[in-house]
């Protein structure tokens, strides 16, 4: 496979097997209630990990990090407020049609923390790395270029953050969060020019909302 195509694939193929994952999920759910299917998650968590990892050497732009304490420190606070649209803007306009149950690990009334570990592990750092790669790396730079690893992220249009935004946006219940989580995310990314410090704002942001939900028991955030 020539680099291009392989590109792509690096960032396609981990996404494209965590939704698969989630409509298998679904069907197994509404077929066989009696199922468990909250073991799904560290089968995702576990399988698309193993998949980044193999991929690794395909993300040029992690392999370029360089350490910068203020670009830290902005994309934890760029994370924390995403968090706090998060939590705070969930008007059922602002959402899509039926209530989602979320993900409850409690058993007999008292968590589990084995699932509870892994979905926070999982939501905190294996979703930021998968959907950074899939959303701000590959998307919102095709959009401008099909030769996506030639778009610098400082160069990246107006067009290309508001389309990819907005359909990361709708990829979530909450999709008005959804959509400014995404364009936080995006700014992000083009303003330091790393795609590192876009996926720990996105850590940051998915690690907090566990966090809140294991305190509140908000499982519909989950």
């Amino acid at each position: 496979m020539n680099p291009a195509r392989m590109a792509v694939l690096a960032r396609v193929a981990p996404f494209a097997t965590y939704l698969a994952l989630l409509v298998i999920e679904s069907a197994v759910s509404a077929w066989m209630p009696e199922w468990d299917t909250r073991w799904f998650y560290p089968l995702k968590t576990l399988l698309v990990g193993g998949m980044l990892a193999a991929f690794w050497r395909q993300y040029s732009e992690l392999h370029e990090f360089r350490f910068c304490l203020y670009y830290l420190v902005l994309s934890v606070a760029f994370g924390l407020s995403v968090f706090a649209l998060w939590v705070g803007i969930d008007a059922p306009w602002a959402m899509l049609s039926g209530e989602s149950k979320g993900y409850d690990p409690r058993v007999d009334g008292q968590i589990d923390w084995v699932l509870a570990g892994i979905r926070l592990a999982g939501a905190a750092l294996v979703v930021p790395l998968m959907e950074e790669l899939f959303w701000r790396s590959l998307v919102m730079r095709w959009i401008d270029q099909e030769n996506f690893l030639a778009r610098h992220p400082a160069a990246i249009s107006l067009r290309a953050v508001l389309i990819s935004s907005v359909v990361f946006g709708f990829e979530h219940q909450l999709w008005l969060a959804g959509i400014l989580a995404g364009l936080a995310y995006a700014w992000l990314y083009r303003y330091t020019r790393h795609l590192s410090y876009a996926i720990i704002a996105h850590g940051v942001t998915n690690g907090m909302l566990g966090a809140w939900v294991l305190a509140t028991g908000q499982w519909r955030y989950w």
